[in-house]
């Protein structure tokens, strides 16, 4: 990275703009990313960790053109400490979020067999009977009742622990290591604790599972690293964030119940019309502002040009699917909800070969969720004022720490 970018104009570059860790209320759309948008299509940024600044792009073509091409990769950043919204940065070994190919592929093959959509096909009875028993509880013991804390949280946790092979004994102290690593409430040194104590345990899981013939994900993880096809290195850093995946489905499905239970027109739409929620989920995945800032950077590996702009080799650069997922010449109208929308090309899940390993699953579990709690809470409604929801703070991955509500 060096000062000396500039426009292919010879113009200076844009100015470095601070994006500081925001506690933002509700769904609220990040004011600084908003008018980085408005300054676009390439900004600079300077995020509070790590040293420099990066560029970002905010227009939905960049961001699929630069996470989908192979001049921006993703391998040298865990070798720099390029500005980032995370106060611990300690990337793993072969963790598949800085792998790019042919590594990508090679750790990805062994665990795609678990997250395809036949397996999440056979896995749906499951959930629902795990769900059904959540709100089932919930219906017993009456109103008021926490839906994060009741169904929510421990829904998701305990699908993706079974699909990655969490034996149920263990899953509360797994589930206490992810919540940490996503906050940024606790600082580095929580962060860090948290997780060393996950990563200590998922290579004992793995280890143990060399001779495995299972076909959940640590099995068939421990069954590769035994084949030489990977080493238990590669293997411990690409499981760790397959398991702090069910995280991100609490939070986002914790927005979207917000969403419907503050629209009642969404609402009515929702239960009117059963048989076409898919298109309405599809706009609030498009909506919700899921997380914080923006993710994981990447590196340019020659020089670029992009809108009259040389990025430089070296030159780390972010795209945000937030900002991509409200591009007026994409989506019009972008800060309506129209459940209408079509076609609806949403970046929720990310693009190119880092998009999400557990899509299919993640998007199943938000169906199931929202499915359930509908059909089998007709008067479902918040049991305080929209303005009493408590919501997290300090933390990557946006939602309600609570939704208190009666039927």
């Amino acid at each position: 990275m060096t000062e000396e970018s500039t426009t292919l104009t010879g113009q200076a570059p844009p100015p470095v703009r601070d994006w500081p860790a925001l506690d933002l209320e509700g769904t609220r759309f990040d004011p600084v990313l908003a008018e980085l948008m408005r300054e676009g299509p390439l900004t600079r940024i300077r995020l509070p960790h790590g040293e420099g600044w990066a560029w970002l792009a905010t227009r939905y073509d960049d961001v699929r053109l630069i996470t989908n091409d192979p001049r921006f990769g993703r391998a040298e950043v865990p070798r720099r400490q390029v500005t980032r919204m995370a106060p611990h940065f300690k990337p793993r070994p072969g963790s598949l979020a800085f792998a790019d190919q042919p590594d990508h592929n090679r750790l990805r093959r062994p665990v795609a067999g678990a997250f395809t959509v036949g397996a999440v096909k056979r896995l749906r009875p499951r959930a629902q009977t795990v769900l059904d028993g959540l709100v089932a509880g919930v219906l017993r013991d009456g109103p008021p009742a926490d839906l994060v804390e009741r169904v929510l949280e421990p829904f998701p946790i305990a699908v993706v622990s079974e699909v990655m092979g969490v034996p149920e004994e263990e899953r509360e102290r797994v589930h206490a290591w992810t919540r940490t690593i996503i906050s940024t409430s606790g600082g580095a040194e929580a962060a860090g604790r948290a997780k060393d104590g996950l990563y200590a345990w998922i290579t004992e899981t793995v280890r143990a599972r060399r001779a495995s013939t299972g076909d959940d994900v640590y099995a068939l993880l421990g069954a590769a690293v035994g084949r030489g096809e990977m080493s238990e290195e590669e293997a411990v850093g690409l499981a760790g964030p397959l398991q702090i995946g069910g995280e991100a489905v609490t939070h986002n499905c914790g927005q979207m119940l917000y969403l419907l239970l503050t629209r009642p027109e969404l609402m009515s739409r929702m239960r009117e019309r059963p048989d076409d929620r898919g298109p309405v989920l599809d706009e609030l995945l498009r909506h919700i502002p899921h997380r914080s800032s923006v993710g994981l950077a990447r590196i340019a590996l020659e020089d670029v040009e992009l809108h009259g702009t040389l990025i430089r080799a070296g030159d780390p650069v972010y795209v945000s699917y937030l900002a991509a997922n409200r591009d007026p010449d994409v989506f019009p109208d972008p800060d309506r909800i129209d459940p209408d929308r079509s076609p609806n090309p949403h970046l929720a899940f990310g693009n190119g070969p880092h998009y999400c390993t557990g899509a299919v699953l993640a998007r199943t579990l938000t169906e199931l969720l929202l499915d359930t709690l509908l059909d089998r809470m007709p008067g479902l409604r918040l049991a305080v004022p929209a303005e009493e929801v408590d919501w997290r703070r300090r933390t990557m991955i946006r939602g309600p720490r609570t939704l208190p509500c009666a039927w």
